[in-house]
């Protein structure tokens, strides 16, 4: 484990302090700390950055209460910069989004590795636009019956899959089953974040459960 000496602040005793969300690996945002911030960040498990504008100590939510609980901090090679990560509750940005870094300067011809939050932000985005000749639109016009009977019948396909013991067409189903759910949670406003937190929420029960038995 590194110590806290062994860091390198700069002429004004800053330290940047990359600061990453631990679920979804997106940069939330790119904040600063001192020595004092940092002991505070490591003694509280919570960020504590040194606000460069105001000169003063800055508890990530302390008014706002989208605090941000510590899972790591890691040093770079040359220990001049640091990444955080995080379990963030609600914002990272002042300006209510998710994230600081939202406008895109260049978009290279490489397309980005598939993930889930990167399929609900374009199942949200065919909602807002709802372009013509799309499923997932018809969908959306449809409604939530349409919705909701399009997951049953991936629901009953993942069944079929699973009892005949063909993998394939059981993965096959399921990402259909997924992305059925996925427009299910963006009609209701249920956010990937949501999701992960109810699960996480359940495997620290088993965790417990685990250990009882155990004793």
């Amino acid at each position: 484990m590194l110590n806290i000496d062994e860091l390198k602040f700069d002429a004004h005793g800053l330290i940047p302090a990359i600061v990453v969300d631990a679920g979804s690996k997106k940069v939330l945002t790119l904040a600063y700390m001192n020595r004092e911030s940092l002991e505070i960040s490591m003694k509280e498990g919570r960020t504590c950055f040194w606000s460069r504008s105001r000169q003063e100590l800055w508890r990530k939510g302390e008014t706002s209460g989208s605090v941000q609980r510590i899972v790591d901090i890691t040093a770079d090679c040359d220990r001049d910069a640091l990444v955080v990560t995080v379990n963030k509750a609600g914002p990272a940005c002042h300006l209510g989004t998710d994230s600081c870094f939202n406008d895109r300067v260049f978009e290279g011809g490489e397309p980005a590795p598939f993930s889930v939050e990167g399929l609900y932000a374009l199942l949200q985005g065919r909602k807002d636009a709802m372009p013509e000749g799309s499923y997932t639109t018809y969908l959306f016009q449809k409604g939530i019956d349409k919705i909701l009977k399009k997951v049953g019948e991936e629901c009953t396909e993942v069944i079929i899959g699973g009892k005949a013991g063909d993998k394939a067409e059981t993965v096959y189903e399921i990402a259909d089953l997924m992305y059925h759910v996925m427009v299910l949670m963006v009609e209701m406003g249920i956010s990937v974040e949501d999701v992960r937190d109810e699960l996480a929420s359940r495997h620290v029960i088993d965790r417990k459960v685990k250990q009882e038995k155990m004793q």
